[in-house]
């Protein structure tokens, strides 16, 4: 930097301005500096400059399935908040895994991050002490509840609540629940299952166990299941799916029956991925704030890394949700 600055006829100070992009510096010394810059080679040194500052200008993301289109747009979302704030990210997957979540946690800080966002969606409260207390760390999902692990999460009570009465008031009375289970540990199944039977129950619908179709959240398991479900002869007049990748894949699945969207069948989905809007028929589907979830998640971690250690009760945050109609529920 000596050697760019002499090279220039300016200060050090002034090189530093140039290369950090402050905006006190006029047009004729910034381009002397950067032409100097260019004729002597000179490289910022960023593993010095992290040393010295204490940081590394990176966050780590942690997701269960980068391919997954949900994972995708999340960390979309996040690359783009992150740049706002003058943050680089690095993705890694966890595989939907316990240990691939566990590893994300402990690896974190190896890895130099200066914090990390991670989607779990095998961790339970019981994990919560696997939570670095001294490193910043915040939890996007539904499972983690300990009073020291900063969370964000959706409203997917509320959501699969109004999905159904909004199927309910276009007069569906058997709706099946592709991706539902009212058993197990708590989380976005479990959640949007009971926020879809409250809602029958408020509409005086009775619920029907064989319109409960548990299944993974992915499409190719959305389009078996509907075949599965069509050939056994149970009867539905919608399917209420708890993603957008399954719902994508039950239409190509009642396709594949000869069965109508929305004359036979009205199909919901939950996310609102990209693909939702260009499906045929367009998909209805919630939208669970995911612009001011990641917004929620850096607010949480950049507090975090003023004061890292985590003490007294952490912060919760829930996206706004809303219902989008599409084609998919309008006859």
């Amino acid at each position: 930097m000596s050697e760019v600055a002499k090279a220039a006829g300016v200060s050090a100070m002034t090189v530093s301005n140039v290369i950090n992009g402050h905006p006190y510096v006029s047009d004729e010394t910034r381009l002397k500096v950067t032409e100097a810059i260019g004729r002597l080679g000179y490289r910022v040194n960023v593993a010095a400059r992290n040393l010295r500052a204490g940081s590394t200008g990176v966050i780590g993301l942690a997701v269960p399935d980068i391919d997954q289109p949900y994972c995708a747009e999340l960390a979309a979302l996040v690359i783009a908040e992150a740049g706002r704030r003058g943050y680089q990210v690095a993705v890694e997957q966890t595989g939907a895994s316990r240990e691939g979540e566990i590893n994300a946690l402990a690896q974190s800080r190896l890895r130099m991050y200066d914090g990390l966002i991670i989607s779990t969606v095998r961790l339970g409260d019981a994990d919560a002490p696997t939570f670095p207390t001294d490193f910043p760390v915040v939890a996007l999902g539904e499972r983690i509840h300990g009073g020291d692990v900063d969370r964000v999460s959706m409203a997917n009570f509320e959501g699969a609540r109004d999905v159904t009465c909004h199927l309910v008031e276009r007069g569906c009375r058997r709706i099946a629940v592709f991706g539902g289970r009212t058993h197990g540990e708590e989380g976005a199944a479990t959640l949007r299952t009971a926020g879809h039977l409250a809602a029958l129950r408020e509409a005086g619908v009775e619920p029907r166990d064989e319109l409960l179709v548990p299944c993974a959240f992915a499409t190719e398991a959305g389009a078996a299941a509907v075949r599965e479900l069509a050939g056994a002869g149970v009867a539905f007049d919608a399917a209420m799916c708890l993603t957008d990748s399954l719902a994508i894949g039950v239409l190509r699945g009642l396709a594949d029956r000869g069965l109508t969207v929305p004359g036979d069948v009205l199909v919901t989905g939950f996310d609102d991925i990209g693909h939702a809007a260009y499906t045929v028929p367009s998909l209805t589907t919630v939208a669970p704030g995911h612009t001011e979830m990641v917004a929620a998640a850096f607010d949480m971690l950049l507090a975090r890394l003023l004061a890292p250690r985590r003490e007294g009760r952490a912060r919760e945050f829930t996206g706004p949700h809303r219902l989008v109609v599409r084609e998919s529920t309008i006859r």
